[in-house]
């Protein structure tokens, strides 16, 4: 039987994600304070106890939740029962596949940190400089949401770019843009449309200069070849090939769909049965839920849930 670890993107975060394991695994409070060394901030700190909008934040909800997930990750390795669960693959949403390639063994913790705080920063900049948005559109199949969009978008930027699961489809573009498209949502029958708390127009053109500035980062890391386990790429539903291959992938991801509902897909046609989502929240089970329901998700997000696997 095949295994798939599974890392959350941005948006997982919650105040005080972190604490509890930290608490209870001197590992796990040892990764926090390097991550404070690395992005030179009390990262520690704001995972758990906030503020929640600064912890929102792109430049610091990203290594916020590579972070945490990477600590979970740490304990589960380390206890005996983590040992006997050893994952065949990894694959995470966006962000979280940054975590994902950190796991099998493509690059370090330390990189880990530096590139996610890079890309939020650059992101974040990115976003500064334009005025975007995203809305999650609920009910509507891809045909449907594009033919919106194509009404919607009034000579502007509006496209798909987050193809999560079935029913759910995230739309990306201007401001004017999105706020046309919540308004057709009733016309083209969707059950609800959902803005986003995003900084912008994330998976869009309008991420080409934070694209830019990750490439220039990703170039100097020290990425595996090959890496001990592998990855699925966010972009094309298939497997890392090598370092060229993840520096291509990481920077187009950021202006590119995401396209998380065909990584699903790809991996249950390779056999993959059992699935472990480890991170802050439930995102990713909840996906899965709706792409297969008979698949069995363990969602390791916190001291409990992490208590019960490894007991």
């Amino acid at each position: 039987m095949k295994t798939a670890f599974l890392f959350p993107g941005q948006g997982a975060q919650v105040v005080g994600m972190g604490a509890d394991i930290a608490a209870a695994f001197p590992a796990a409070a040892a990764m926090f304070e390097r991550a404070n060394e690395i992005v030179g901030f009390d990262l520690r700190r704001i995972c758990f106890e906030g503020p929640a909008d600064r912890l929102n934040s792109t430049s610091i909800s990203q290594p916020a939740i590579f972070v945490t997930s990477a600590a979970l990750l740490e304990v589960l390795r380390a206890s005996a029962t983590g040992q006997n669960i050893r994952p065949d693959v990894t694959a995470g949403l966006s962000l979280g596949e940054y975590t994902a390639l950190y796991a099998a063994g493509a690059i370090g913790f330390d990189d880990g940190v530096r590139l996610v705080k890079r890309r939020g920063e650059a992101m974040q900049a990115a976003a500064d400089a334009t005025e975007g948005t995203m809305v999650s559109l609920l009910g509507l199949d891809e045909d449907k949401v594009r033919q919106l969009c194509d009404e919607a978008r009034g000579g502007e930027l509006l496209e798909p770019v987050n193809f999560n699961c079935p029913g759910q489809v995230v739309i990306s573009g201007t401001l004017g843009a999105c706020e046309r498209a919540e308004r057709l949502t009733e016309k083209y029958g969707a059950i609800k449309a959902i803005r986003l708390e995003v900084a912008g127009a994330f998976h869009t053109t309008m991420m080409t200069p934070a694209a830019q500035a990750l490439r220039q980062a990703l170039v100097q890391m020290q990425i595996s070849q090959p890496p001990a386990i592998r990855t699925i790429a966010n972009i094309t539903a298939d497997y890392y090939r090598g370092p060229e291959s993840v520096i291509e992938g990481l920077t187009r991801q950021l202006t590119s769909p995401i396209l998380w509902e065909k990584c699903m897909e790809r991996l249950l046609a390779d056999r993959v049965e059992e699935f472990y989502e480890i991170g802050p929240g439930r995102v990713l089970t909840g996906l899965m839920k709706r792409i297969n329901r008979r698949t069995k998700v363990t969602n390791i997000s916190d001291l409990t849930s992490l208590t019960a696997v490894i007991g």
